[in-house]
């Protein structure tokens, strides 16, 4: 797999969130953490964001797996990770994390240079007959679909 394909999604964000604005920030990683996100063994599952006091934006509950070949120097699995954003973009975080709405991280990917970054959004959680609408429209465009390959 060729770390420009890397590519890792949170799907189950956009079901249950209404993503309202997005952020691309870079990750302050270790180097075994990286090289385990070339391999494609990470994960955004109950993943979220939140601004310190000290106006730093931390990603908590990111899974990146041990990194195979890493010898004692391997890293922890689970442990909250810096996102590095200008000060505006934290500002505006910051602003909209008070208003009720939430901060999810929606892709993890290698950028040309070779930077791991995580698209962020600013999100505002969906209630249930949203998701029935989301579900039923996913439906009909399957369906649709199927009736034009016929």
């Amino acid at each position: 797999m060729n770390a420009k394909d890397i590519n890792i999604k949170n799907r189950r964000a956009t079901f249950d969130y209404e993503i309202v604005e997005t952020f691309t920030a870079g990750i302050v990683l270790t180097g075994t953490e990286i090289k385990s996100i070339r391999t494609g063994h990470a994960s955004l599952v109950d993943t979220f964001c939140y601004v310190t006091a000290q106006k730093e934006v931390w990603v908590k509950n990111m899974n990146i797996a041990t990194y195979f070949y890493g010898s004692y120097n391997n890293h922890e699995t689970r442990r909250d990770r810096k996102l590095l954003l200008n000060k505006k973009e934290i500002a505006r975080l910051a602003k909209s994390h008070d208003t009720g709405f939430t901060i999810v991280p929606l892709r993890l990917f290698i950028n040309e240079r070779g930077l791991a970054k995580l698209v962020i959004g600013i999100a505002r959680g969906k209630k249930e007959y949203d998701k029935r609408q989301a579900i039923k429209e996913r439906e009909d465009k399957r369906n649709l679909a199927r009736l034009m390959q016929k």
